[in-house]
């Protein structure tokens, strides 16, 4: 088999941290050119992601304040899945919960992994259409501090390149919804 084609040969597998979240654990690994090492992993549940689309072609966005970072991020809604829940019911929970709006019709815009140095996080990115603003949305989670902003497409497009910060399975979902949005 030539080399990149055969895979690791997993030899220890330990599990450091149980998290809420994710879980941490490290991997001591012999690759097929026989040389072994160790590589760390955050092995996390995945994630969805909603672009909504108000009916006046806004995007629906929050700013949320990140510990990681010690700053404030703009995001499209999103949430961790929950133990054998569909995506699609992970974001449709998430967005009424982050933003007050409900959607009327979801369409799958595609999945991608967000950091596969290190993490095996997936996100599966939709686009929210038909949205409504609920009379009374859900009570958030209370560690949260959100704001809910609208941008129309090239607003968002000019915030990312004057390098506001917006986090990348935010800009990756942007570019996957643009020919929704043209």
């Amino acid at each position: 088999m030539p080399l990149g084609r055969e895979l690791p040969q997993l030899l220890k597998q330990r599990l450091l941290y149980k998290g809420r979240k994710f879980d941490f654990e490290v991997n001591r690994l012999r690759l097929p050119n026989k040389i072994e090492g160790e590589w760390e992993c955050v092995r996390h549940p995945g994630g969805a992601l909603a672009v909504p689309v108000t009916p006046e072609g806004k995007l629906v966005l929050v700013r949320q304040y990140r510990f990681a970072i010690q700053g404030r991020i703009l995001e499209f809604p999103a949430g961790t899945l929950e133990r054998n829940e569909n995506p699609l019911e992970t974001i449709q929970r998430e967005i009424e919960e982050e933003t007050g709006y409900t959607a009327g019709k979801w369409d799958k815009l595609g999945e991608f992994f967000l950091a596969p140095g290190y993490s095996d996080e997936i996100i599966y990115a939709f686009l929210a259409r038909d949205l409504q603003k609920l009379e009374t949305p859900p009570p958030g989670d209370e560690d949260e501090d959100i704001e809910t902003i609208l941008l129309t497409p090239e607003e968002l497009e000019k915030a990312i390149l004057d390098g506001e910060p917006v986090d990348s399975k935010s800009i990756s979902s942007f570019l996957l919804a643009r020919s929704f949005l043209i």
